[in-house]
């Protein structure tokens, strides 16, 4: 017992020196050079636009930004979920202005979030960097489908009954375990599962959504800051250059159908998804030729 325990400590200690290591190869890259600071800005600003666009905090764009930085992906995720407190502020009032977001939905979304958060982030520091590549991956090809297969009204709004609010709860669990987990608001997820499940409006899934973002980015960011996984700086300037940014992306949403709001976000995945599965690839590659 004492050996195992001894173990387990050791184990422990190898995994704390290594995301410090990992911490301090981030600081190199994001040296605050102008380059660094330039695609921080342009990041930010396209941050905000999908997210006003599409209710997400912006995490798909957000974390492979930073892995081509320099940052892991570990630190990318961390930082990201960060950055994504001051967009989703942004977000909400633009949404709230035009009376599109479900108060009650939000809160219980966030209940089961914030559960769902804290298990994110105590994954984060475990699981291994190439486990968090495919599952990004796995999580991207989810939504792509997802905006394919299915078209929002605009028109419809979440019946409340116990049932729903229970269904809420439970869906907040995942999404803020995918959220600590991956970097990302959860709104990818959050917007076609409440259109398809409950039976929300377009505009209503966005805005609930961004809402439910919120505090659960501030409690996944506190439990990532305490385990030094997040980098402060980088996340402010992405994130207050995102709020900035919001309203117009929230505009847009208001003018373009429902239909082809979905088919412009299904196409940015698809880029994006590409992109994250030659990543993953090459590193899966690489990993195996370091275990000969």
């Amino acid at each position: 017992m004492c050996d195992e325990g001894e173990t387990a400590d050791r184990a422990d200690a190898v995994r704390t020196e290594s995301q410090k290591m990992e911490s301090r190869a981030g600081e190199t890259a994001l040296d605050g050079s102008a380059r660094s600071i330039i695609v921080l800005i342009v990041v930010g600003m396209l941050v905000g636009v999908l997210s006003g666009m599409f209710g997400i905090g912006g995490g798909t764009v957000i974390v492979p930004a930073l892995v081509w930085l320099g940052l892991s992906q570990r630190n990318a995720a961390a930082t990201s979920t960060l950055a994504i407190v001051p967009t989703s502020i942004s977000g909400v009032v633009s949404y709230a202005t035009g009376g599109h977001v479900d108060w009650l939905a939000a809160v219980l979304l966030f209940c089961g979030m914030f559960v769902g958060g804290q298990i994110g982030s105590w994954l984060l520091s475990r699981l291994p960097e190439l486990v968090l590549r495919w599952i990004f991956v796995a999580f991207l090809v989810f939504v792509v489908i997802n905006q394919v297969s299915f078209v929002p009204s605009r028109d419809h709004q979440i019946v409340m009954s116990v049932t729903t609010g229970i269904c809420l709860a439970l869906l907040g669990v995942i999404i803020g375990t995918l959220a600590g987990l991956l970097g990302i608001g959860g709104g990818a997820l959050a917007v076609p599962s409440l259109s398809m499940l409950f039976g929300a409006s377009d505009l209503i899934a966005r805005g609930t959504s961004l809402l439910a973002m919120f505090p659960n980015s501030i409690t996944t960011s506190a439990a990532n800051l305490k385990r030094k996984l997040a980098h402060v700086k980088t996340a402010l300037i992405i994130g207050v250059t995102a709020a900035v940014t919001a309203p117009l992306g929230t505009w847009i949403a208001g003018e373009v159908s429902p239909r082809v709001g979905a088919i412009m976000f299904a196409c940015y995945l698809c880029v994006l998804l590409v992109r994250s599965v030659f990543v993953a690839v090459k590193a899966t590659r690489a990993a195996r030729v370091a275990r000969g």
